[in-house]
């Protein structure tokens, strides 16, 4: 197979209404209830409950989980007033595929993977109308 591993994507592919996110958490391994490491980088994974601005988003779409594998837990940005959830960007996205057998039936599904995690900047895909410069009017 030509690809193998995580797949990079941009987080305004991924989400282009943006995203919110509603907590953080260690992933622990299941039998060992150690933290659950990265398998690349070696470090713990983390789990940030995310809620998909997009509003055709249906069903399971709507809220995923992001990995982020950092040493210490991810801070996540300062709420905002009059919003129930605080506005996410993530740094560094991959999607990374796997076989689900917990099913009836095998399906292939796919993982989130961040490096970090960020308050939207002012760049965030919202650019202002270009001023246009004043000419001096016409005689």
């Amino acid at each position: 197979m030509a690809i193998q591993g995580a797949i990079p994507v941009e987080f305004s592919t991924v989400f282009p209404a943006g995203a919110y996110a509603l907590g953080v958490e260690a992933i622990t391994d299941f039998e060992t209830k150690k933290p659950q490491l990265d398998k690349d980088t070696g470090q713990p994974l983390w789990a940030v409950d995310v809620i998909d601005a997009d509003p055709e988003a249906r069903g399971k779409a709507k809220s995923v989980k992001v990995k982020v594998s950092a040493d210490v837990c991810p801070t996540l940005p300062d709420e905002v007033p009059n919003l129930p959830f605080r506005p996410v960007e993530f740094e560094s996205m991959a999607v990374v595929a796997y076989v689900d057998d917990n099913g009836r039936r095998p399906r292939v599904a796919y993982s989130l993977r961040a490096k970090g995690v960020k308050a939207p900047g002012a760049g965030s895909g919202r650019r202002s109308a270009p001023t246009a410069a004043k000419e001096p009017a016409a005689s």
